[in-house]
């Protein structure tokens, strides 16, 4: 009997086929002739988003290829993570703006999602693409560029398997990672331009670990708002996430050993666990951190950890950060059915007056996504458009208002 599949924490088992192909040519004769097809990459998904109807197609087994070009963009294969693709770019003297907190995510399905790092100037993973090729539903190779890449560059799947993306790069860079302990929470709003990228961990019980990755060179502060930056690398966030993150205490290392939170040749996060993310006005951070605390006690049993980031606005149809620079409210919750529950909603209700915009690919219960995302009937216009017999389409997606019910 085959495995069962499931996503990256086992929270959801795909009912879907599993083809792995071999190649490009495989993958096009695939997609041609399936009445329904969505593509996996990674599968740090907590919702089923990337199932199907039909057949699922394992992009990671394809080859990984990774071209720097004259031009200072790279090249890369959709199912290669992160950390394969940072670790070429540093050996080629070339960088990326930002990284996710995982380096073991894929290109593909990060960009797809609006999946992002931290930092006030810095915006999601998704607006360093310049082309995406991929295979729309007749099996053909299709290229979005120019325009139409704010279109379809998150458009979770909907309209073809994404084969290769063309990111902007820079010169590489240093850095160092510093982390303030103790920080009151209410503080944190006006804590996010200590460094390049600045995240703070907390359980919602007051106080919060600020995580400062700052490029080099440059002197940092011994503490911000009274918490006293540890002059010590402690390999963990939490007492439960233990023996797989970057260097602290200063050290100096390449931007792809400091940007994540978690090391590529170690396991990453948690594992067991279900995550939720929710993206809210920078302008709004103080109030909406304020609503959450306020509910702090009646969540943390069923929390690992929290994590605050900020994303600077961007023009993508589907990015969570659309149009507004924006705080992500991040949980990562015990995988219990109390936490979907019980948690989640009680995080949604908090956040709900500041128009909270779930991610995409987290847990969440939001309803009725066309109030808080602008532009999602004119995308949900347009992926009907391009894929009309809905190939693409799923479920879910219908569900989301991604796409049209047929």
């Amino acid at each position: 009997m085959a495995p069962v599949e499931t996503d990256w924490a086992g929270t959801h088992r795909y009912a879907a086929p599993l083809v792995r192909p071999r190649d490009l040519d495989h993958l096009r004769a695939e997609v041609r002739a399936a009445a329904a097809v969505r593509a996996l990459g990674t599968r740090h998904t907590f919702n089923g988003l990337a199932d199907s109807p039909g057949v699922l197609l394992d992009l990671t087994t394809l080859p990984d290829r990774v071209e720097v070009r004259d031009d200072g963009t790279v090249a890369v294969t959709a199912g290669t993570t992160f950390g394969v693709l940072a670790r070429e770019l540093h050996r080629r003297g070339r960088a990326l703006h930002n990284l996710g907190s995982l380096p073991h995510i894929s290109v593909g399905g990060a960009v797809a999602t609006g999946t992002h790092g931290s930092g006030d100037r810095a915006g999601a993973l998704a607006t360093a693409v310049r082309s995406l090729t991929l295979v729309g539903p007749d099996g053909e190779l299709r290229t979005v560029q120019g325009p139409d890449v704010a279109a379809q560059a998150v458009a979770l799947g909907s309209v073809g398997v994404v084969t290769e993306l063309v990111l902007a790069t820079e010169p590489t860079y240093e850095m160092r990672q510093d982390v303030y302990r103790g920080l009151a929470t209410a503080d944190v709003a006006g804590a996010f331009g200590t460094g390049d990228s600045v995240s703070a961990f907390t359980r919602w019980d007051g106080r919060a670990d600020l995580w400062v990755k700052t490029r080099l060179p440059a002197e940092v502060p011994d503490a911000v708002a009274g918490a006293p930056r540890d002059p010590q690398s402690r390999d963990r966030i939490t007492d439960e996430i233990v023996g797989n993150v970057t260097p602290q205490g200063g050290l100096p290392g390449p931007w792809h050993e400091r940007l994540p939170h978690f090391r590529h040749d170690a396991t990453p996060s948690n594992g067991d666990e279900v995550q939720s993310e929710f993206f809210v006005d920078r302008a709004d951070a103080a109030a909406a951190i304020e609503a959450v605390a306020g509910v702090g006690d009646r969540i943390r049993e069923h929390l690992v950890v929290g994590e605050l980031r900020t994303v600077a606005a961007d023009d993508l149809w589907l990015s969570m950060a659309h149009g507004r620079d924006s705080l992500a409210v991040h949980f990562t919750w015990r995988r219990t059915a109390a936490a979907r529950e019980v948690a989640v909603p009680l995080v949604e209700q908090a956040l709900a007056p500041f128009g909270a915009r779930p991610h995409w690919g987290k847990a969440h219960t939001v309803r009725h996504l066309g109030d808080v995302v602008p532009r999602l009937a004119q995308a949900r216009a347009l992926f009907d458009e391009l894929d009309p017999d809905g190939v693409f389409s799923s479920p879910r997606l219908v569900a989301l208002g991604v796409r049209s019910a047929r």
